[in-house]
């Protein structure tokens, strides 16, 4: 059997494995355990490895910033794509679209299978991508989240300046980041992973070694099968990845990436799942809406949860599928193409959808 093939099926039966399980693990507290044991043991462990076995370049520098242009890009179209299929970027369902649509949470959709497929260097320069990302969904985010709250509610945020210091205290002290600092500063003093102590070593190949079976048996826990029919999130999820994968074929062609590894992860890391960062962004402010009992929310938390449980397995296939066709998807065009079905796939039948109603609407007067 092809490697590839081999490689995909143990995947996929690992995300078998979590959904037979689901039924023992009904409460939310069980599956979150998981995903912190991922999120602060497994991932930074394997990122750590990555990291110390690859050169230091002062290029490494410029990853996130990468991350964080794909992310304003996001921020800036999803207002222009909510008023092509009708909905108001100043209603609470808008704003919510506008809150998680151009966030990346590639610890768990993405990660796992860059450094099964792709390799340490690529997951390392994964890793220093989402550094962009954390910055985005973490501080910028926040604070679009608080001006959207003060202009639908009239009140004004209190201790905005000490949330702000939380989320920059927070994002310090954020595993991942504390292992990229650390691997960073080891291999500046000349330390590569060969050259640590046996016993660290040990601890971190054991511990990486959870990260790929732990995050796929979660994401077979975290899937809502029943969320699954939900057209509207459906559409503009998959016109998201559709604008995700015709940034990757730019990136590729301003870049002038040519190792075939590079590109993949150039098309694999943007389509990535949303964040749960904006979502507890919204769940905060939600929380003093119910305090004051105002009844026109600032954001749609019903619609939140559910773009978060559509999010999740939608990514994970894509990405899943692009890199298990091994270089299919290197060749430009073809990225191309697929970027350009999805986000027609994406917005063409809602927007259809939009214009026969008006049709509809304008025969019946």
């Amino acid at each position: 059997m092809n490697e590839a093939v081999l490689k995909t099926l143990v995947l996929i039966l690992l995300i078998g494995i979590g959904l037979i399980l689901k039924g023992k693990f009904v409460s939310k507290e069980k599956t979150d355990g998981i995903k912190e044991l991922v999120l602060s043991v497994a991932l930074p462990s394997t990122i750590f490895i990555a990291l110390m076995k690859i050169n230091l370049d002062i290029s490494l520098l410029f990853v996130p910033f990468v991350a964080l242009l794909f992310n304003f890009l996001l921020f800036f179209i999803t207002p222009l794509a909510l008023n092509v299929l009708g909905i108001s970027s100043d209603s609470a369902n808008g704003r919510t679209l506008k809150m998680l649509i151009p966030s990346l949470a590639p610890g768990l959709s993405s990660f796992p299978f860059i450094s099964e497929f792709l390799g340490e260097e690529s997951l390392a320069l994964a890793a220093m991508a989402d550094v962009g990302n954390k910055f985005f969904v973490l501080i910028f985010l926040y604070i679009i989240a608080m001006n959207m709250f003060i202009k639908t509610s009239g009140e004004t945020a209190s201790n905005t300046g000490e949330k702000i210091k939380s989320l920059l205290i927070s994002l310090v002290k954020e595993p991942i980041n504390i292992i990229l600092f650390a691997a960073i500063m080891l291999l500046s003093f000349g330390w590569n992973y060969d050259t640590l102590p046996n016993v660290v070593t040990g601890l971190f190949d054991k511990t990486s070694a959870l990260m790929t079976p732990m995050v796929l048996i979660f994401i077979g826990l975290a899937v809502k099968l029943k969320e699954g029919n939900k057209r509207v999130v459906l559409s503009i999820l998959t016109f998201r990845a559709g604008v995700s994968l015709l940034f990757s074929a730019a990136l590729i062609k301003l870049a002038g990436f040519s190792d075939p590894n590079h590109v993949l992860l150039a098309v694999a890391l943007p389509l990535s799942s949303v964040s749960f960062w904006p979502f507890a962004h919204i769940s905060l402010f939600n929380a003093k809406e119910e305090t004051t009992g105002k009844e026109k929310r600032t954001f749609n938390m019903e619609l939140a949860i559910m773009i978060l449980a559509i999010s999740l397995p939608l990514s994970t296939t894509l990405i899943l599928t692009i890199l298990s066709a091994g270089t299919y998807f290197v060749e430009l065009h073809r990225i191309l193409w697929l970027g350009i079905g999805l986000t027609a796939v994406g917005i063409v039948p809602l927007l259809a959808s939009r214009i026969y109603v008006r049709v509809a609407q304008r025969a019946t007067h």
